[in-house]
């Protein structure tokens, strides 16, 4: 069983011959269906079942000479909303099976982000109809969790916030002259981070770690595309998977200035969530890339 699968409501769902007929059901009456060739002129097909709003599991594979669809894999999802980055995204095929990792240079969280590929049939068909690259995309993020816990915020008023959001874009700012070769931004950030690093290692004697870092985004576990993240929740919702009727929070955080949902089952979740709370925990991140209409 994927891993995630209790993220949108299946924590029940541990044999493999209930989960097979929840798959078999799912391609047979499927919300979504996509179809394409690709480079090796193999017909790909992936069925998308939803079991609650924007929520549900998708199944891939491909077709046989009989035209017989050939289960391959199977993945939950969260459908995310707005735009997480106008970044550009590279794309790269996994080595064991027809699916795909997307990788996007923000400079908001100062590390590459790596995550799972959703939109993975229309990147192939723009792949195999030699439309790649595609210049104006835009890249929606989403996230899946199996542990999680609601923190406090930390107290700031306006000035405080205005003050971290002028610093953060004065740091963009330099962080985007210094890939472009400047000496001069590269000993500026480096200068920065010695001073912040001394900071911090004062204040740690004296205060919680929690109440000093406000958000965090870094790499989890060997797994590329899995995070802890700490993050502000600025909305939620809680829904109801409908056919197990398991309860699922989505989560709306903003982390590092990017803004993405999460969904965790309630019985993962330790404390009350709320607007304005923040959200740590480790994720799965997922990835829809907006293509320009003509794609």
């Amino acid at each position: 069983m994927h891993k995630y699968m209790r993220a949108v409501g299946f924590s029940t769902y541990t044999d493999r011959k209930k989960l097979k007929q929840l798959l078999t059901d799912s391609i047979m009456n499927a919300d979504k269906r996509g179809y394409t060739l690709n480079q090796e002129g193999v017909m790909l097909g992936e069925f998308s079942k939803s079991f609650a709003e924007g929520m549900g599991v998708t199944i891939c594979g491909e077709f046989d000479d009989e035209d017989k669809f050939v289960f391959e894999y199977y993945y939950p999802y969260l459908e995310g909303h707005g735009v997480t980055s106008a970044e550009d995204v590279s794309v790269e095929r996994h080595a064991a099976k027809e699916s795909y990792a997307g990788i996007c240079d923000d400079m908001n969280v100062g590390i590459s982000l790596i995550f799972y590929l959703r939109n993975m049939i229309t990147y192939v068909k723009a792949q195999t109809t030699g439309k790649l690259p595609v210049r104006g995309t835009t890249l929606t993020l989403s996230a899946l969790s199996t542990s999680g816990s609601i923190m406090m915020p930390i107290l700031k008023d306006e000035k405080q916030k205005d003050r971290v959001k002028r610093r953060t874009n004065a740091r963009n700012k330099l962080i985007d002259a210094a890939r472009k070769g400047n000496e001069e931004a590269i000993e500026t950030l480096t200068l920065e981070d010695m001073d912040t690093y001394s900071i911090l290692s004062s204040r740690i004697q004296k205060e919680d770690v929690f109440s000093i870092v406000d958000t965090y985004f870094m790499p989890f576990g060997v797994e590329c595309d899995q995070y802890s993240v700490l993050g502000e929740i600025v909305a939620m919702k809680l829904t109801t998977n409908k056919l197990t009727g398991e309860q699922i929070y989505i989560l709306t955080i903003c982390c590092n200035e990017l803004t993405f949902d999460v969904c965790i089952n309630i019985i993962d979740l330790f404390g009350e969530p709320q607007v304005g709370r923040r959200f740590k925990g480790i994720i799965w991140l997922q990835g829809f890339i907006n293509f320009p209409e003509e794609i």
